[in-house]
């Protein structure tokens, strides 16, 4: 950037809003003449750098800011400033700055690491530099180590030093450093797009020939998948006879001299067969003037054998006139069923940061949250197209629908006495009500919330309206079937019977909550969001990508629901009623997207625990503003609750959590199976049956997502015997990983 410049620039800085009204950000735009694109060369390719972006995370203004503010407009960056988590969060989504300045020096007003930490969990945020600005160590401590501040995101740390001078230095050191080298790698995305979508095969293997890339069209002439090949040196792979027995030597003399090399080889596919290939291996100078890889490009050999071959990879890849007769079929098979076809939703007001890929922690665990599917499923996705064939009023088999609630089954009966207690075992049910349990479950509960008395509606028309909802559950999927939302009902109700929760909330948002955990994820094939998006489902086109199956979820219960009267649960209450109760189930079913999670999360910390601890100091308040008559901490504390209850399994006895880790690890198993097989990206390349180890993907989901949200709503709504499952249940994952067990329990305890 270039220097110079003066401060009048700024004068109106205080008057520029970033982000929403209630985030208190203040934005600074330098003057034109000052801010200068940098060419920036990486390779061949040339590339113009805009002006930097820098975001201050400073609660309070003071000279410290003020240094870094003028440093930016000396140094033509535009600068914003944000006073708060919530607000530094929503501006960086917005900007995507390069360099990020957060204030570390006290911790009164927030948390400099868990605000780092939530934005380096969102996409944008891995090629962004993180600084913190630390106190300097007073003269009788020692000087604190850097690692966790590291390890917390950050990547530099600056001693307080308002000098303007000295805030510039560091701002244009880290420009020609790190950002620099960030843009760089960003290009590089660009390179290896390109080579994901080109026609010829390539391979990239080091100087000691172990595969590092291959592209797409290299896996389909040779049929192998990417993760059996990368890693391997090419000597292990199976080679064809029918190469003259010199020609590897030929190849290798001339290589390793530096110079191409070009010619006809056959390699054997991983069916057997030979096939012939144009080969050019070109090596590439690297680091201190030495070969540091090999890149080779292939081609097949246009004989009669490489007609049958293209023919054969074209079948095994499925082609599109097979595709097209494939969703015909489908299409027939929907007309004869009465089924549930996809229809719209007004709106989805919840943009998502899916599908783009997640950096560094988020990017871990993108994996273990949205779930998938078992053999049975995969009828309903054929290659580009979403099919619904389930039929509404299906029955579901062995047992006749009670006539009265009285007329449960009594083996039922005694299992749902324990339906109020934590330990309850939701698999016990799903065996005795062969795989119905949500309508059992849900009559229990529902009487025990009066939630037929509060929407004026019968028994009947209840039972009615739970088995709809649970027929549309797919009982194919291994995780996300109707077991699961009774498992969430059954949390929900449990949090509901919290004391602090219920002195916060209204009868209404009680009825409302009940209602989300039942229809939560009604529906749910068996695949991820970026799944359905990465297949161009007929569901991620209708609702544009952003939180697809959450949207789905809402839309489709309403649309069940008030299909026929005899369902229709809010058929008696009167309409601002029903906008008021269908808005709160909307925005909770939306906020199980976990894109957002980290958002929710701080959100309620800041607006709920943080008031409420300050007013226990100051006095003895049993909900302090979170209660009654508030309504946006109403919102964010049902918000927290149905997340809490989606994805509480670490938290329940070991039994029922390893359970559930089980039937989670084997949707997401069968989604990579089925991307493999359909040549779709990999969303969780983790999630392979043959190499996965499901103690530490529970770890890493753990460590990511539970401990500090289930932190923050145990402060709420106080659940110690939650707070000891998920300890006990950590350790047991963590011995298993200490034994490099990858399976889920111990091979002598199964």
């Amino acid at each position: 950037g270039s220097q110079g410049g003066s401060l009048a620039t700024c004068r109106g800085r205080r008057s520029h809003c970033c982000a929403s009204a209630e985030a208190e950000t203040q934005t600074s735009y330098a003057s034109v003449q000052q801010v200068s694109s940098a060419e920036v060369r990486i390779g061949p390719m040339r590339l113009i750098q805009d002006p930097i972006q820098v975001l201050l995370i400073f609660a309070k203004e003071d000279s410290q800011s003020d240094g870094f503010w003028w440093a930016c407009d000396r140094a033509g960056y535009r600068c914003n400033i944000a006073r708060t988590p919530e607000s530094a969060l929503e501006c960086f989504l917005d900007k995507h700055h390069e360099i990020i300045v957060i204030d570390h020096r006290q911790t009164r007003n927030f948390n400099a690491e868990a605000v780092c930490r939530s934005i380096r969990a969102t996409n944008p945020s891995e090629h962004t530099v993180i600084l913190a600005v630390v106190s300097p160590a007073s003269e009788d401590h020692e000087e604190a180590s850097v690692l966790p501040l590291l390890h917390a995101g950050f990547n530099r740390r600056f001693m307080e030093n308002s000098s303007i001078i000295a805030c510039y230095n560091e701002l244009i050191q880290i420009e020609h450093g790190e950002v620099r080298s960030q843009f760089k790698l960003r290009a590089c995305n660009s390179v290896f797009t390109a080579l994901d979508h080109c026609h010829e095969a390539i391979e990239i293997t080091s100087d000691d020939h172990v595969i590092q890339y291959v592209n797409p069209a290299f896996e389909r002439m040779m049929g192998y998948h990417k993760g059996e090949l990368l890693g391997k040196e090419l000597a292990e792979l199976p080679k064809s006879d029918k190469n003259r027995a010199d020609l590897l030597d030929t190849i290798n003399t001339c290589i390793k001299k530096g110079k191409e090399w070009q010619g006809v080889y056959y390699a054997r596919r991983k069916s057997g067969d030979s096939i012939q290939q144009h080969v050019k291996i070109t090596p590439v100078i690297g680091q201190g003037g030495k070969i540091r890889h090999f890149v080779s490009l292939k081609k097949l050999c246009c004989t009669t054998d490489h007609n049958k071959q293209m023919h054969k990879i074209h079948r095994d890849s499925g082609d599109s006139s097979q595709t097209e007769l494939h969703s015909i079929r489908h299409k027939n098979r929907r007309k004869e069923s009465i089924d549930v076809k996809s229809i719209s939703s007004r709106s989805s007001d919840a943009p998502s940061l899916q599908n783009r890929r997640y950096p560094s922690m988020a990017r871990i665990h993108s994996m273990t949250i949205e779930a998938p599917i078992t053999k049975d499923g995969l009828r309903r996705l054929s290659g580009n197209e979403y099919v619904f064939t389930k039929n509404v009023h299906q029955s579901h088999g062995h047992l006749s629908m009670p006539v009265t609630i009285n007329d449960v089954p009594p083996c039922i009966t005694q299992l749902l006495d324990n339906e109020e207690s934590w330990d309850f075992n939701i698999f016990e049910l799903e065996a005795v009500t062969h795989k119905r349990p949500l309508v059992y479950l849900g009559l229990k509960v529902f009487s025990r919330f009066g939630v037929c008395e509060f929407l004026n509606c019968s028994e009947a028309t209840l039972r009615a309206w739970l088995q709809v909802m649970e027929a549309n559950y797919h009982s194919s999927n291994a995780y996300h079937n109707s077991t699961h939302a009774a498992d969430v009902l059954h949390a929900t109700a449990f949090f509901l019977g919290k004391e602090r929760v219920k002195g916060s909330l209204d009868q209404l948002d009680e009825v409302a909550a009940l209602i989300a955990a039942t229809v939560h994820d009604v529906d749910h094939p068996g695949r991820t969001n970026s799944f359905l998006c990465n297949a161009g489902s007929e569901l991620a086109v209708l609702y544009n990508d952003t939180a697809v199956l959450e949207s789905h979820h809402t839309a489709l219960a309403f649309q069940l629901t008030v299909k026929d009267a005899k369902c229709n649960i809010f058929k008696n209450i009167d309409r601002n009623h029903y906008r008021t109760l269908r808005q709160a189930i909307i925005d909770m079913v939306l906020a199980t997207e976990m894109t957002k999670h980290f958002e929710h999360v701080n959100k309620f910390v800041n607006s709920v625990n943080k008031p409420m601890a300050a007013e226990m100091e100051g006095a003895d308040c049993e909900c302090g503003p979170a209660g009654k008559g508030f309504p946006e901490n109403q919102i964010l504390i049902k918000r927290m609750m149905i997340k809490c209850a989606d994805v509480a399994n670490p938290c329940r006895p070991l039994d029922l959590c390893i359970e559930w880790a089980g039937r989670i690890s084997e949707e997401y198993f069968a989604q990579t199976d089925e991307e493999k097989r359909q040549g779709l990206p990999v969303v969780m390349p983790v999630f392979d049956r043959n190499t996965c180890s499901i103690p530490k993907s529970q770890i890493s989901f753990i460590d990511y997502f539970i401990t500090d949200m289930f932190d923050a709503w145990d402060a709420f709504a106080h659940l110690p015997a939650l707070m000891q499952h998920l300890a006990d249940n950590y350790k047991h994952w963590k011995t298993l990983d200490d034994l490099k067990c990858k399976s889920l329990r111990l091979p002598s305890d199964s």
